[in-house]
């Protein structure tokens, strides 16, 4: 062999040793800390797992944002810096679905039971892609926290909205394992119902995308409109693929409604809603549109286009903008940071990981089900929005809400609505 290739294969070789030793130093996302997969007593793990391919992913990377943010103040690190923490974000969502699919979200929360070094999880977005990782996570105590889930049956039993075997067929060891920082639909349907009586509305028509979060809140709203005296003119689910909805806006306009109620997410077609409503000439100051948190996003301004004027979203907390003392803090400082605005949950991202951190600090060391029930017992934590605990259930008990509207595109703050 000649002996220059020999000389050339050997430094080839050393090269390739020294890139292999600093990659192991680097965490999932290139943060200071051990290899994930690695038996390393000083590094624990957390997973988030959001929808990051489709419409859904400007409102879910800000999330992703707002957990980073978190976690960089800490310098990825807990327990006066004893303990190390790696962060890794899964996306639930994939390119054909363009949205969370049930078996990428089923996939991501079996890698995080795989992985020994996770102690927590940080999702979902979608509350029925929650449906099917809780139990998972649940059978090895492996502790979750949403920033947005707000179906109510995934913690507690509402009469009329839940399912007779929810919550606890969600929590098959018996333990709970599974929290959220945002208030629930079963507040949120009567926030709404309230405000379109404010707006002047008696007569409402009401449509959801049949997905778990959008048929519960949709149904919530109903009930509560009716104790409002606002007459239902009629309740079905959409094909959130259909080309368009023109044939259904006519049959509703026919009806003449004050409101056009949708109970759903952006990436279910709800900016093609909003224009074949226009389109048959339901008009803004005619006939009103409003959804809730599940279409509060840029995405949603995007899709419907000069159409999206005027519409109405709920939102269960304080668009970033409006927060106050460490809420505008860290509006500031992700501002300077990402130098972009963040999504109305962005914020909730950051108090997820907050939650996470606070209850690793107590355990200090890599132990699911000591993590698991350090943090499900949350007291008096100083979020961005005010001070929250976790109940019994899991659901905290810090409830606000907002009014927002689209105006030249852009969602603005109204007003705070009460429940």
């Amino acid at each position: 062999m000649n002996l220059c290739f020999q000389k050339s294969r050997i430094r080839h070789f050393i090269w390739v040793l020294w890139v292999i030793s600093i990659c192991s130093s680097c965490g999932a996302n290139g943060q200071p800390g051990g290899d994930a997969s690695a038996d390393n007593g000083n590094t624990v793990k957390i997973v988030s797992s959001f929808p990051l391919t489709g419409s859904d992913v400007g409102q879910d990377q800000t999330i992703v944002n707002g957990i980073k943010q978190a976690l960089s103040e800490a310098n990825y690190t807990a327990c006066s810096g004893k303990l190390k923490i790696d962060y890794q974000s899964l996306d639930d969502a994939t390119a054909a679905s363009g949205k969370w699919d049930p078996a990428q979200e089923t996939a991501n929360a079996n890698k995080a039971v795989a992985e020994k070094n996770v102690v927590a999880y940080i999702g979902t977005f979608n509350s029925g892609a929650a449906k099917l990782s809780i139990p998972i996570l649940n059978q090895a105590n492996i502790f979750m926290v949403s920033p947005a889930n707000t179906y109510p049956g995934l913690t507690k039993a509402v009469k009329g909205s839940t399912a007779p075997n929810e919550p606890n067929v969600y929590y098959p060891n018996g333990k709970r394992n599974y929290a959220r920082v945002v208030a629930t639909d079963d507040l949120q349907g009567k926030l709404a119902a309230n405000w379109a009586k404010l707006l002047g509305v008696k007569k409402v028509y009401i449509l959801d995308d049949q997905e778990l979060y959008g048929k519960g809140i949709a149904d919530i709203f109903e009930e509560d409109s009716k104790k409002l005296g606002i007459q239902v003119l009629g309740h079905e689910g959409i094909d959130p693929k259909a080309a368009d909805y023109k044939a259904l806006m006519t049959k509703i306009k026919a009806l003449n409604p004050d409101l056009i109620y949708f109970g759903g997410i952006t990436a279910n077609n709800a900016g093609q809603l909003v224009k074949d409503m226009r389109s048959v000439g339901m008009a803004p100051d005619q006939v009103k549109f409003m959804g809730p948190d599940g279409i509060f996003d840029q995405a949603f301004a995007d899709a419907a286009g000069p159409a999206g004027n005027g519409a109405y979203a709920t939102f269960l907390g304080l668009p970033p903008k409006e927060l106050t003392g460490a809420g505008q803090k860290w509006y500031k400082s992700y501002k300077s940071t990402y130098h972009s605005e963040p999504e109305p949950y962005a914020s909730y991202g950051y108090e997820s990981a907050e939650v996470v951190i606070n209850a690793i600090n107590k355990v200090c060391k890599n132990d699911r089900d000591a993590l698991r029930e350090a943090a499900m017992n949350t007291k008096d934590l100083k979020g961005l929005s005010g001070t929250f605990s976790f109940d019994k259930n899991g659901d905290t008990t810090l409830a606000i809400g907002s009014g927002n509207e689209v105006k030249n595109g852009k969602w603005t703050f109204v007003k705070m609505l009460k429940f």
